[in-house]
């Protein structure tokens, strides 16, 4: 079974504010700190390190090479990169004191992926591999049709999510994570399990995952519904950590462990990304993982 992320890369400015900034409102940011991010890189670099081996697919710019340098550094495998000649896709992000976020995102190289190039992508992969995919770049809809006629396993983090999300063919979708932004957006419903049941009957093939920040997480699928209860530890910088969680549950399906470590594996994976500052370089490696909880 192959893993490949078809995904965002960006570079992410990170300033670190007393409160996120209000409409009309300047203050000053405290620090500042560059670093690699997108949604794409990001959950390549948990599965990476996790220890197993993830090919990321996505549009790199030509102002990139912070990001290169990430993705060798964690041994993502580049192969099927795609090099671009206009601007890198890239992230301002606001941190406040208490570790939460706001961004705002400019697509750049990211908006501007080639059907022929999917084609040419989806070509190295077969049935049952796991296609992993967010929603910033363009086109995903294309790429969900492609990778479904060749029985790829589609997981998806409709993240960043928006109206267009409801225009794919979600019925596609083997595995959706979600936070409980993106939940309301699909269901109109506020409340953990009134999200999970109205989920349940709009996508009644799809596994859920919904993920609750520091109360923990639900997995769903048409029979079984199962809670994971968050790691307790003081936030310092959330950036990052639901595609650690992501990343970290997909190398656990790969690896064929049930549902219940799958769960508990992402949910120390995040706990620790949420202790660190930045994206990609806050991500853990299975051995942190497995030194902070012996279990």
């Amino acid at each position: 079974m192959k893993i490949l992320v078809f995904g965002s890369l960006n570079i992410d400015h990170n300033y670190q504010m007393q409160h996120i900034v209000s409409e009309k409102e300047t203050i000053f940011a405290h620090k500042y700190s560059l670093a690699a991010g997108g949604k794409g890189l990001n959950a390549s670099i948990a599965l990476s390190k996790s220890g197993v081996h993830v090919y990321l697919a996505g549009n790199i710019g030509n102002d990139a090479k912070i990001l290169e340098d990430t993705l060798k550094e964690f041994k993502v495998d580049t192969t099927y990169l795609n090099k671009v000649n206009e601007p890198n896709g890239h992230a301002v992000i606001q941190i406040d004191e208490n570790g939460e976020n706001a961004i705002f995102i400019y697509g750049g190289s990211n908006q501007s992926i080639q059907r022929d190039y999917i084609d040419e992508v989806l070509n190295h992969f077969e049935k049952d591999d796991l296609l992993i995919m967010q929603n910033e770049i363009n086109d995903e809809a294309y790429i969900m049709h492609k990778a479904k006629e060749k029985g790829l396993q589609i997981l998806l983090n409709p993240s960043p999510f928006d109206e267009k999300i409801l225009t794919y063919p979600l019925d596609l979708v083997d595995y959706i994570f979600i936070n409980e932004v993106e939940g309301e957006g699909f269901t109109g419903e506020k409340e953990p399990l009134k999200i999970l049941e109205a989920l349940k009957k709009q996508y009644p093939h799809a596994k859920i995952i919904l993920t609750l920040g520091s109360r923990g997480a639900y997995y769903q699928s048409h029979t079984d519904r199962i809670f994971q209860s968050a790691f307790k530890v003081k936030a310092v910088d959330t950036v990052g950590a639901g595609d650690t969680f992501m990343g970290y549950f997909c190398s656990g399906l790969s690896q064929n462990m049930s549902i219940e470590n799958c769960l508990k594996l992402a949910s120390k994976a995040a706990s620790i990304t949420c202790c660190r500052q930045g994206a990609a370089a806050s991500i853990p490696t299975i051995e942190e993982i497995e030194q902070k909880y012996q279990d």
